[in-house]
């Protein structure tokens, strides 16, 4: 072999040689670079996926899926990490009614507001929206990074079925004229409340009721729905009993509900009913003729002299009543 070809030869190796060399970490660096991606990424968690996620088991002592398969929201029974994700993922977005009129202003809504902004759709844009008579009167307060209050002026009445009108009315038509283009749910609260723990996007589904703590271990027999047969609201028997404090859904659930309760508030009103608990009367029975699919239990909704046998944490408690004072003339 001439000397030329021998370094052409030793040329050729050394070239074959580092190719493989070159080829063989890039394939490692494309294995570890994988398995670093995919212990990285976390698991892809859909909408339909958080329900079958639920621990329908976890809590043995209270009823945790209705007959119609919709879960009933306790503590133990799902991750938050999970809902807050793809809730984050889906850009979801709150927005929350409540009316503070007359005294329950002064006597609630700053504390409401202020313990909404500490537990309530925490991490999540949230507007909300107080109809009120007084809107000069609407205290400060600090709010997070895309939260906002908005006051909306509305007439204050003393009879309670004047009130159940204007609060479906009122929330109907901010569901149309803004709402709809900003927000994908709603929650609409009652303002004698207080948040005292996590009220958060586990909460948020396509329409939701709340259980009522002084009924929802009771025989049905026992709740006290309109037995009066010339009432919309009229029902001989139903599947649970609901508390109006507090309900939601999308937007679009909601203009339903409320279209349809304030639709029977009024054909009531005309032949001169008027409900057995207003507008929570009309609630139940819109509930019981289209079942809601997410409830939430009481936790969400306590009352601190009940027993708490069943209640590991308090999302949200009544605030000390004084109708008395604050219903007066």
């Amino acid at each position: 072999m001439v000397p030329g070809s021998l370094s052409l030869t030793v040329r050729h190796f050394v070239g074959v040689f580092g190719f493989c060399c070159l080829l063989l970490l890039g394939i490692s660096t494309m294995i570890m670079s994988k398995q670093k991606h995919t212990q990285s990424t976390p698991t892809i968690v859909t909408m339909n996926d958080l329900n079958n996620m639920l621990n329908y088991g976890a809590r043995t002592a209270v009823k945790t899926q209705t007959e119609w398969k919709a879960p009933i929201m306790w503590e133990g029974m799902w991750d938050p990490l999970d809902y807050d994700r793809i809730h984050a993922d889906n850009q979801s977005s709150v927005a929350l009614t409540v009316f503070a009129v007359g005294r329950y202003l002064e006597a609630y809504l700053e504390t409401f507001l202020v313990s909404a902004e500490k537990h309530f759709m925490v991490g999540f844009p949230v507007m909300y929206y107080v109809f009120t008579d007084q809107t000069d009167k609407v205290p400060f307060i600090a709010m997070g990074p895309h939260r906002y209050i908005r006051t909306i002026k509305v007439e204050r009445h003393s009879r309670w079925q004047d009130i159940s009108m204007m609060r479906m009315k009122a929330i109907s038509e901010v569901i149309i004229s803004e709402i709809q283009y900003l927000y994908s749910y709603v929650f609409c609260f009652d303002v004698d409340q207080i948040f005292t723990g996590r009220f958060g996007s586990e909460a948020l589904g396509e329409s939701v009721a709340l259980l009522h703590a002084h009924y929802y271990k009771l025989p049905k027999n026992l709740f006290t729905y309109d037995h009066n047969p010339k009432s919309k609201a009229y029902m001989e028997t139903g599947d649970y009993y609901y508390h109006a404090a507090i309900f939601g859904g999308t937007w679009q659930n909601v203009k339903t509900i409320v279209d349809e309760c304030l639709a029977s508030i009024m054909e009531d009103k005309k032949n001169g009913v008027e409900a057995r608990w207003h507008d929570e009367s009309h609630l139940n029975k819109y509930f019981w003729l289209h079942k809601p699919t997410k409830l939430l239990s009481p936790e969400y909704c306590w009352d601190k002299n009940l027993p708490k046998s069943d209640i590991i944490v308090m999302r949200l408690i009544w605030a000390p009543k004084d109708y008395d004072r604050l219903r007066a003339p």
